[in-house]
């Protein structure tokens, strides 16, 4: 399996730089990191290149003319030949086991799904390389102890081994395609011709997922197993108005059972 993680990122590499620093401490190390990069600064470039003689990494960038999340994701799986792809952002902090973990689940007819944990901004600025390095900062104690609020979906870092698998055999949750933290063979993108890029902002990523469960694919839970840190960021590109559209546009994919976008990776 030629593995290859898909991280979006836009202007913000001093998150890009720690999640390269979780890469760095995986279990697995047989990977490729393909930044889909929507317009950034010189300063990303420059993080990229710190890191790209201990990480292999492929860097696809295209000019930044707005939100364009769909059209660099979709220019990044054309050009990478890696067959399986994670998917995640700049902003989700991997533990040590997060390869492993979607390679041992992976199978030609599944997307797998999980998510993450996400951790306020003053515990996000704290954390540091020696943290990652440690594992400390996938650890709930440590993370409430240095000012992480106390929530019930910490049960995500709480369990593990045989009570992670259990939760996520019992989760009410449905399996979905979620940007942060997916997975699946890069054939099954191609088959429904990837993102959509007439979505921009809000649920871009569920849509393409709903194609692909069109298109045979079955979703399978790993939430609990396959686990991944939110550094706080804020989000200028948010809006009611994007939303409704691509609401619109997924209700039309359900009803009408579409397997294909029209404006994805094949024009």
């Amino acid at each position: 399996m030629n593995v290859g993680v898909v991280i979006t990122t836009y202007n913000h590499p001093a998150w890009l730089e720690k999640i390269f620093w979780g890469y760095l401490a995986q279990n697995d190390q047989d990977f490729t990191l393909i930044i889909a990069d929507d317009g950034s600064k010189a300063a990303t470039k420059e993080v990229i290149e710190k890191y790209a003689t201990q990480l292999k990494i492929e860097h696809v960038w295209h000019e930044d003319i707005g939100f364009r999340k769909t059209k660099i994701l979709n220019d990044a799986i054309k050009q990478t030949k890696c067959d399986y792809l994670i998917f995640t952002d700049h902003d989700c902090l991997p533990r040590q086991d997060f390869i492993e973990t979607h390679k041992k689940y992976a199978q030609e007819d599944l997307l797998l799904s999980a998510g993450y944990y996400k951790l306020t901004m003053p515990v996000s600025l704290k954390i540091t390389r020696e943290d990652i390095e440690s594992q400390n900062a996938f650890d709930y104690h440590w993370l409430v102890k240095h000012g992480q609020t106390k929530s019930l979906k910490s049960i995500k870092l709480r369990v593990k081994g045989k009570w992670a698998r259990f939760m996520d055999r019992i989760t009410t949750t449905k399996a979905t395609w979620n940007g942060a933290n997916s997975s699946t063979y890069k054939k099954n993108i191609v088959a429904v011709n990837g993102f959509n890029e007439d979505m921009t902002y809000g649920g871009l990523d569920r849509e393409m997922g709903e194609r692909m469960m069109n298109n045979g694919i079955t979703g399978k839970q790993i939430r609990h197993q396959a686990i991944c840190l939110h550094l706080d960021h804020k989000r200028g590109y948010d809006g009611k108005e994007t939303w409704e559209r691509n609401r619109k546009i997924r209700q039309k994919v359900k009803q009408e059972n579409i397997k294909w976008a029209k404006n994805g990776i094949v024009k």
